[in-house]
């Protein structure tokens, strides 16, 4: 198949990209055509997605990286710079959960969340400013819509989610001299693995809890995150989109 040229030539990392929102966010960049780096805990778990990239005609790798460490994802990035040849678009995609309510939640589960989720994208984003500066790059942060309403049993995710916001903005106004311009989406219930484990009752009462009546798709956000990332995202930057069909109103 061949590529959509809208974003041929260009470089993407995608964090937390094995499966789920972060896959469908690759083979979506991969089909606009842009060559896509692959992070995920391991090569292996990304080697899926990559051969998924490939097939739209595009280069792609899978790296093995603890986005929680500083000094492995500055390697990282130093790799794909030069095993792709450079590095014009980043999305921070990686996140886990660890619920608890609050007065059982540990603090290695409030340690480790917060560790993968708001540090490892500030790790990357840290990481790559030097390479996206010099070409006006975007960068597209994966937050929550638990982020703006909160959750109960999610402190640890809450807390995580609502910093990329905060960080999104500074960041957003940190680079803007330079033209690189760094959003937010903040995804509600959508259609993963971890949904797809809730029992018939459970779902049925989740969906009733959703303005639109259904669980969102994971194309669903990587169609925004290539509008961000695209020839028609230019002039947005410092934004939270919430694609959440509702259930925040």
């Amino acid at each position: 198949m061949s590529p959509d040229p809208k974003l041929q030539g260009k470089v993407a990392l995608v964090t937390g990209a094995s499966r789920g929102i972060g896959r469908a966010i690759a083979e979506r960049l991969a089909r606009a055509g842009a060559d896509v780096a692959c992070i995920a805990t391991s090569a292996e778990n990304a080697s899926a997605t990559v051969e998924a990239c490939k097939a739209h005609g595009v280069n792609a790798m899978a790296y093995g990286v603890d986005v929680g460490n500083t000094d492995a994802v500055a390697e990282n990035v130093k790799a794909v710079m030069a095993d792709l040849g450079g590095l014009d678009i980043l999305v921070n995609n990686a996140g886990i959960t660890r619920d608890q309510i609050l007065m059982r939640m540990t603090e290695e589960d409030f340690d480790t969340v917060v560790t993968v989720n708001l540090k490892g994208t500030w790790n990357f984003v840290k990481a790559a400013t030097r390479p996206l500066m010099k070409c006006a790059g975007r960068i597209v942060n994966i937050s929550s819509v638990v982020g703006v309403t909160g959750n109960a049993g999610q402190v640890n995710y809450a807390a995580s989610k609502a910093g990329v916001f905060g960080l999104t903005r500074s960041v957003a106004k940190e680079l803007a001299g330079r033209k690189v311009t760094c959003n937010a989406i903040a995804p509600g219930f959508i259609e993963t693995d971890m949904t797809a484990a809730i029992d018939e009752a459970a779902a049925t009462k989740l969906t009733e809890s959703i303005p639109l009546g259904r669980i969102g798709k994971a194309e669903e956000i990587a169609a925004a995150v290539e509008f961000l990332v695209g020839p028609d995202g230019t002039y947005v930057t410092g934004q939270t989109l919430i694609i959440d069909g509702g259930l925040s109103l």
